[in-house]
C-alpha cells in the first residue's frame, strides 16, 4: 500500500519511515514498548526541525519544549523486518506555554494501525529546567503548524 493510500487520522501528517530491526524486539518477539517511545521522539524532533524550530534556535532562545505526558495505545505488534510509517501532527498550542502532538504508526503492507499516541509538552528554560513562556519564535512556528481536529490540550 503506498503511503498516499494510508487512512491517516488527520490530514497532512509529517512522516518517518521505519524498518523494525531485530534489536528493536523483546523476548516476546515484537517491537519493545521503549522502542516505540524512541520512534515518537525521533519523528517529533524531525518534524519541528523541518518547521524551522532547530536546535540552534533552541540554544539561541535558551528554551525548549519538554514532554510532560505521553499516552500510547498499542493496537497491534510490529515484528523484525516490518516496514512502518509513523505520522505526526501538532494538534494544540496555547500560545504561551503548552503544546500537544498526535501520532499514528501504520504498517502499509496490511494497512494496520499499530499505535496511536498523544504527547503534551511544556516550554522550559534550558538552564534552570523550569517552566518558561515560549519565545515568540516558538509561538509563530508552533501556532502556525497546528492541525485542527486532533487530540489537543
Amino acid at each position: 500500500m503506498p503511503e498516499s493510500d494510508i487512512a491517516w487520522d488527520l490530514p497532512g501528517p509529517f512522516t518517518m519511515d521505519i524498518t523494525v530491526r531485530a534489536e528493536d524486539t523483546d523476548r516476546l518477539g515484537h517491537a519493545n514498548n521503549v522502542v516505540y517511545v524512541r520512534w515518537l521522539e525521533e519523528v517529533s524532533w524531525a518534524h519541528i526541525e523541518s518547521l524551522g524550530m532547530t536546535w540552534a534556535l533552541h540554544e539561541e532562545t535558551g528554551k525548549a519544549m519538554a514532554i510532560t505526558r505521553t499516552e500510547i495505545d498499542y493496537l497491534s505488534a510490529a515484528n523484525a523486518g516490518d516496514q512502518l510509517v509513523l505520522g505526526t501532527w501538532l494538534t494544540g498550542f496555547d500560545g504561551r506555554f503548552r503544546s500537544s502532538r498526535q501520532f499514528q504508526l501504520v504498517r502499509p503492507a496490511d494497512g494496520r494501525v499499530l499505535v496511536r499516541a498523544v504527547s503534551t509538552h511544556a516550554c522550559v528554560d534550558l538552564k534552570s529546567q523550569r517552566p518558561s513562556r515560549a519565545p515568540a519564535e516558538f509561538a509563530t512556528i508552533l501556532g502556525g503548524a497546528v492541525v485542527p481536529g486532533g487530540r489537543g490540550l
